[in-house]
């Protein structure tokens, strides 16, 4: 029988659980400093729910469960597995909105799952780490989720990052001004997120494919391949290359759409110096393909991956397609998987996370001595201490190389001897020294090393 999970699924090994638990950890714990409060939800959504929300490609990638019954002899499906946590809680704030605050500040670390094609660093179920704050069209907020985005990656170790950011109503602006008919923006802008991936000519390629006129593609790749080309002086002086961009904007878009024009000065101005200011670049070129984005837009780059760390923006519009009336909304989303798959391939986890899965492990001798050794290692859990029973008597020696391969620091035995004066033998299997102590101070010496 073929024992391999199914295709873009994983299992996860004590090693590869303790290296998510820590990045996890990171991301919890920064957004918990600004204020952002956990929310869980179904890991299955009624298929209504999802569908319409994410544009032509997004829908087709939808994991779809198909009826009970007849129904699943007809192929129909009701229900679906979440793609990602914005559309979900979308539904949450139009469900309970009476009793969330004015301004709800969330963050979510949970599975969604998506029918793609798996390569590296891209599964079919993976882990999403959103947070998302509803209620404000203040731009501190956009400023606010890029700080905590950049403190995340700063924590776990990521020196060199970009925080690209562009603005939705600037994008149209720019397709107004290459010619490009308000019926082709939607499909302009799928062909524009893919610039990064397949390359100026295959963006054209596709631009003509959908119909965007020669001309119009022409002045839209130039002006993103200039800028594009001025980003070896971002790194220098971040905040005079974004000035720069802005500039240029404001001269193409001729005094029209003003009122994005403000929002990102102001997202650039409120950044803090030192902060996620010095990692923001302005993209004219970042599309982001969902289409349920209304104004700013973010995506997270490292140097040498392809593909993003993460990415997110402005919905204001999304909340209302449940709730009926529109509610202000922004958030950014990490991606676990492809993080925790750089920070593997660079070495960037810190040589002290736990590798062992106890501090100690306690031997027996005997049958006899069973329950002794279980009253040492419950007296040992008392002090804080992880403790490893080794499940039969065995061999010292056996038992001492088993510890070794587990990778466990200590050992302790107890034999005759040292049941009958009230002492403990602890043993440091790297050093291999050896000390006899009192019973009630071994806690106190493995906590010490």
């Amino acid at each position: 029988m073929n024992t391999n999970p199914a295709r873009g699924m994983r299992d996860f090994l004590p090693e590869d659980v303790r290296r998510r638990q820590y990045v996890i950890g990171v991301i919890a714990d920064v957004y918990q400093r600004y204020g952002f409060e956990p929310l869980e939800t179904p890991a299955v959504e009624n298929i209504e729910t999802l569908l319409g929300k994410y544009g032509e490609e997004g829908d087709r990638l939808i994991f779809k469960i198909l009826k009970r019954g007849e129904g699943a002899e007809a192929g129909q499906a009701d229900l679906a597995l979440r793609y990602d946590l914005t559309v979900p809680l979308a539904r949450v704030v139009a469900e309970h909105r009476a009793r969330l605050p004015k301004f709800f500040k969330r963050y979510q670390v949970q599975p969604v799952w998506r029918a793609d094609r798996p390569q590296k660093g891209r599964f079919r179920e993976f882990y999403q780490c959103d947070v998302d704050a509803i209620g404000s069209r203040a731009m501190v907020v956009e400023a606010e989720l890029l700080s905590a985005a950049g403190d995340v990656l700063s924590r776990l170790g990521f020196a060199s990052y970009t925080l690209r950011l562009n603005h939705r109503g600037v994008l149209s602006g720019l397709l107004e001004a290459a010619g490009v008919p308000a019926g082709l923006h939607g499909d302009a802008l799928v062909a524009l997120d893919k610039l990064d991936k397949v390359g100026p000519e295959g963006v054209a390629a596709e631009l003509r494919q959908r119909g965007v006129p020669d001309a119009g593609a022409g002045m839209l790749l130039e002006f993103f391949s200039s800028v594009a080309a001025a980003q070896h002086t971002a790194a220098a002086d971040p905040a005079a290359f974004n000035r720069a961009v802005l500039d240029r904007l404001e001269t193409l878009l001729a005094g029209t759409r003003s009122e994005a024009m403000g929002e990102l000065r102001d997202i650039v101005r409120l950044l803090v110096p030192g902060g996620a200011g010095a990692h923001v670049r302005l993209d004219p070129s970042l599309a982001r393909g969902l289409s349920y984005y209304t104004g700013a837009i973010f995506e997270i780059a490292v140097p040498d991956l392809a593909g993003s760390l993460g990415g997110g923006g402005r919905y204001d519009n999304l909340i209302g397609m449940f709730l009926g009336s529109e509610v202000p909304a922004c958030g950014i989303s990490l991606g676990l998987e492809r993080i925790l798959v750089v920070m593997g391939e660079r070495g960037m986890f810190p040589d002290n996370l736990a590798k062992a899965p106890a501090d100690v492990m306690v031997t027996q001798w005997s049958v006899d001595g069973v329950p002794d050794a279980l009253r040492l290692a419950a007296e040992l859990r008392s002090e804080g201490l992880r403790v490893e029973v080794y499940p039969e008597a065995d061999k010292l020696g056996r038992q001492l190389k088993y510890a070794s391969s587990r990778a466990i620091p200590f050992v302790t035995v107890v034999g005759d001897e040292e049941a009958a004066t009230g002492m403990v033998t602890v043993k440091n299997l790297g050093t291999g020294e050896q000390q006899r102590v009192p019973r009630a101070g071994v806690g106190g010496v493995l906590r010490r090393g």
